[in-house]
């Protein structure tokens, strides 16, 4: 299965979705958008943007491990983001 390739548009409001008020969060996001969202298939993407949709603390917590992943999906997605 070929992923294609998040347009202009997509990667713009991705990026404006990322920018947080933890600059930690600006940093670990913006990078991991930057180096692996372009090959996401469609499921990752999803969860990626539930992710996002998660308050600055809850989401910086889940990524550094203070607070559990909810199911194995939510898990295998913070692992490729701290991978970066």
């Amino acid at each position: 299965m070929t992923v294609a390739p998040p347009d202009s548009a997509e990667m713009a409001r991705l990026r404006w979705r990322c920018r947080r008020g933890l600059l930690e969060l600006d940093i670990v996001l913006g990078r991991f958008v930057e180096r692996q969202y372009a090959g996401l298939n469609e499921a990752q993407k999803v969860e990626f943007d539930v992710l996002l949709d998660l308050p600055d603390t809850s989401l910086w917590d889940r990524i550094t491990g203070k607070e559990p992943a909810e199911h194995e999906a939510q898990k295998k997605m913070l692992e490729s983001i701290n991978a970066v």
